[in-house]
């Protein structure tokens, strides 16, 4: 993470996403014009590549557009940073459509036509904004003796702090890592601290869902063609391996890459060289090959073993949501504050049955599934999962007395992590004395590790 002493005036930069050549010249030279930094871009698409939580600089976007258009680009950025400044550029029908999008976080909105004046204004205003956000963190992170690192993966147990030490271990390293766990456990968040805490930070991080490209065009989105290489390649392309240059290219769903592709991809890693479709000349790759899977490669009859065994170089495995179940009040209230930053809302009360429930619940999409639930209860629209959940119990599962016992253990436990595991808080909170917390502890055996603190 940058600290302050190198917000420098000449590091700030506007990314401006645009797909009007005319206007996107002319919006440019204007901003050059003011002094500023501006980079062009003809689509969304290559924002995603930008180490976006270091980034002291603005994205400015119109909304309309082909293929990813303003808005999904806002969410995309805003998923990685809620702090990042997004102002969008709309035309005259599509104003009600910027006040929404203001309402889910975007920093301001401008109509078409606008003075270039205009838009130098707000984008200051904008770069002033993400200068405060870039200090403050990097003054909380060093007064909390923290790092970006640990606010990207929160949590206080063994399971996650064993991965962040891996992570920084082999981070600056140029070895090959496949990363497993289950679907939301965050695998593309560990690929991208694999980048950013590297040497490769200033290089482009280039994400592929294997999973979402269908067949036909696989390869040659991966290994780019030749003009004329088949029906429809009118012109050169620049596969995304080759994009990644300099950079990290991130394979995620590995285990959904079609097996003819497998031997391809092999070579390339191999030989660090790909040749693209149509061509016989081989492009020398400069990258850091990150891979992704939620499936058991090592005994997959689809999945090349050869390729299993050259990716596996280092494994870094993110346990799943319940399988550190002490971490679920932290990563709420962490995951509900960045929510408050996006959507502009105050976080309402979270009650000990709130927690319960959060406690109580299996998880099965991990930590992606629980940042949908910190936003919906940000917004109003979340109060706890079904009555019986909330209780700390699964339906129609044991006695009543079981039950109630499960109910106080998990508003017990809640309670704790709330308060950081501090006990005297948590009996205050919960009107009991500190024997009476003692003895329910005993009786319900709550161990001293489950509390954060041994006293």
């Amino acid at each position: 993470m940058q600290d302050h002493a190198v917000l420098r005036e000449q590091d700030r930069v506007i990314h401006l996403v645009d797909d009007d050549a005319d206007l996107r010249h002319a919006l440019s030279q204007s901003l050059e014009l003011e002094g500023l930094d501006v980079v062009c871009h003809s689509g969304a698409g290559d924002i995603a590549d930008l180490s976006l939580r270091s980034l002291y600089g603005v994205i400015v976007s119109d909304i309309r557009m082909p293929g990813m258009d303003g808005l999904a680009l806002m969410r995309q950025v805003l998923a990685v940073d809620p702090t990042m400044p997004v102002v969008l550029i709309t035309g005259h029908g599509d104003v009600q459509l910027a006040v929404e999008a203001m309402r889910a976080g975007a920093y301001d909105f401008i109509e078409k036509p606008f003075a270039a004046s205009r838009l130098f204004s707000v984008v200051e205003r904008a770069l002033e904004k993400r200068r405060l956000v870039l200090e403050n963190r990097s003054l909380r992170n060093a007064l909390d003796g923290g790092d970006d690192l640990s606010a990207r993966l929160v949590g206080r147990n063994p399971t996650i702090q064993k991965l962040r030490a891996q992570i920084d271990a082999v981070a600056d390293t140029d070895a090959d890592v496949l990363i497993t766990g289950e679907t939301g456990a965050g695998k593309e968040v560990v690929a991208r601290a694999l980048h950013d805490f590297g040497p490769r930070r200033t290089g482009n991080f280039v994400a592929i869902n294997c999973a979402a490209l269908p067949a036909d065009i696989f390869e040659s989105e991966l290994f780019g063609h030749e003009a004329g290489a088949f029906t429809g390649a009118q012109k050169l392309r620049i596969g995304k391996m080759e994009h990644a240059n300099g950079g990290t290219i991130f394979l995620d769903e590995i285990e959904s890459m079609p097996l003819d592709l497998q031997a391809k991809l092999l070579r390339a890693i191999e030989g660090r060289t790909i040749e693209r479709l149509g061509s016989n000349r081989e492009v020398p790759l400069n990258v850091r090959f990150v891979a992704a899977t939620k499936a058991d490669l090592a005994n997959n009859p689809v999945f090349r073993t050869d390729l299993y065994y050259r990716l596996n170089v280092i494994t870094l495995e993110i346990p799943a949501l319940r399988e550190r179940k002490d971490d679920i009040p932290l990563l709420f209230f962490h995951m509900a504050r960045e929510a408050r930053a996006r959507y502009r809302r105050e976080i309402p009360e979270v009650t000990p049955q709130i927690e319960a429930g959060l406690l109580a619940h299996d998880w099965p999409g991990n930590v992606r599934e629980l940042r949908n639930v910190a936003d919906r209860f940000v917004l109003g629209m979340w109060s706890g999962f079904a009555a019986v959940a909330d209780a700390g119990m699964e339906t129609g599962s044991g006695s009543l007395p079981d039950r109630m016992e499960a109910f106080e253990r998990a508003v017990i436990t809640a309670e704790i992590a709330r308060h950081g595991g501090a006990l005297k808080p948590t009996y205050e909170s919960l009107g009991i004395s500190r024997k009476g917390l003692y003895e329910k502890m005993r009786r319900l055996n709550i161990t001293a590790a489950e509390t954060g603190e041994e006293s």
